[in-house]
């Protein structure tokens, strides 16, 4: 028996004692969980201008799931009813058949140059490239920590679009997300860059396309570990594949297609304390490259099996930005076992692909209404005004009755402490 088995029963401070005994957590980061504090003003007040206060979200936990061999719990912050019940289900399902392995073959950031104005192109693209080796020595100079920590500039490319000469800067940024490292290294070289052309040079800046920190996620499911009827099995894994085809040809499809996996996906990214909406910019492009919006993920059957596969930009950091400022960060950390950069993507892809599994086999199954609304049930119950020992009884109700919605769920509170009253 999994020592997880019936976490989701447990109290809240039983789960906290079951993940800190089962990834050795350290004292701070049990307390962190077990407080369950707010920033504190002298934090907040510092991340954002015009500081209100906090505004908190759940933070919850898949209790395992398998990458590459290695067994982790997954830190998730999300508001959405059945998107950790839904990752948790399938990460059982999967585990069953050896897990998620994945592939990440760079990680490099790439900042860009824009220039205008050229008289040649052809003679400003040559002239960039035969200097070349000092360009990229003098963005290294722009920022030595990184240079001394084994990161730094690797390579310049340049490419005309329309009008403009572009000028790609290709950077390997260690642990960090590296928005503040190409920015510093863009500007030492953009004057240059514009005399060596006889250009203008209109924009310096990061690119959030991360083509050169894809990272691969797969798994492969025996068929017949889908259901145990075997033609319901197989019935299944068919619509997954079709599932799939539709958000390759369709946009309104891929759209919530993708967004299925974003449920996944920016919930681990919250938790880390990285910029969500950075991931998801790039992601989407990464979407459209042939020019239509397609879906992220591909799901196909392969010699009697469901082969699943999501490739994405990941430019996910470890440190830098409210990374180090946020303690529930730092706990997420600890209860990943303080990966690095190239650890933790994978990871997140996997949490993608497996979010992926769970909504199209709901799809094309039960649909994927049924576990969302019994989760949805308790969300109603407290809007109608629920107190907390009430809560469970409708929602009970609530999903027995015909409509459920907080109109029903108000409804039902009513009658529940009408009965009270008479007792």
């Amino acid at each position: 028996m999994s020592f997880f088995s019936g976490f989701y029963k447990k109290t809240r401070e039983e789960r906290i004692a079951m993940t800190a005994d089962s990834r050795q957590l350290s004292t701070q980061s049990k307390n962190i969980l077990l407080a369950d504090h707010n920033l504190p003003e002298s934090i907040a007040g510092k991340m954002a201008e015009n500081h209100l206060g906090t505004f908190s979200l759940p933070f919850s936990l898949v209790p395992q799931l398998i990458v590459d061999h290695v067994e982790y719990s997954i830190p998730m912050v999300t508001e959405e009813p059945s998107v950790v019940a839904a990752c948790s289900l399938g990460a059982k399902i999967i585990a069953r058949a050896g897990g998620f392995t994945s592939q990440m073959s760079s990680r490099l950031m790439i900042g860009q140059v824009a220039l205008y104005d050229i008289p040649n192109m052809v003679e400003a693209q040559a002239a960039i490239l035969a200097q070349q080796d000092r360009l990229l020595e003098q963005a290294n100079q722009a920022h030595p920590s990184i240079v001394k920590r084994g990161g730094g500039a690797r390579q310049l490319t340049v490419e005309q679009k329309a009008d403009f000469l572009i000028a790609y800067l290709h950077v390997d940024v260690q642990e960090a997300m590296g928005a503040n490292i190409l920015n510093n290294m863009l500007e030492a070289i953009k004057d240059d860059l514009a005399d060596l052309t006889q250009g203008k040079a209109l924009i310096a800046i990061l690119s959030n396309y991360a083509t050169e920190s894809l990272v691969t996620a797969k798994c492969r499911i025996p068929i017949n570990q889908l259901h145990a009827e075997a033609q319901i099995a197989l019935e299944t894994a068919q619509n997954m594949a079709r599932a799939s085809q539709l958000a390759q040809v369709d946009p309104y499809r891929a759209t919530t297609h993708n967004k299925g996996i974003f449920n996944g996906i920016d919930a681990v990214v919250v938790a880390t304390g990285n910029d969500w909406r950075a991931i998801e910019a790039g992601a989407h492009a990464y979407a459209s490259r042939d020019g239509q919006y397609r879906g992220l993920s591909t799901w196909e059957i392969t010699d009697h099996h469901l082969v699943g596969q999501l490739t994405i930009p990941l430019p996910i950091a470890t440190v830098g930005g409210s990374i180090g400022l946020n303690p529930k960060v730092q706990a997420t950390f600890d209860i990943l076992g303080q990966p690095d950069a190239r650890t933790l993507a994978p990871i997140i892809a996997a949490v993608g692909l497996c979010q992926n599994f769970a909504a199209l086999r709901a799809l094309v199954t039960t649909g994927i209404q049924q576990g969302h609304m019994k989760l949805h049930a308790k969300s109603l119950a407290i809007l109608a005004g629920a107190f907390e020992e009430e809560v469970d009884l409708v929602a009970r109700r609530l999903r027995q009755a015909p409509h459920t919605n907080l109109e029903t769920a108000q409804s039902i509170l009513a009658e529940i402490r009408k009965e009270a009253s008479k007792l």
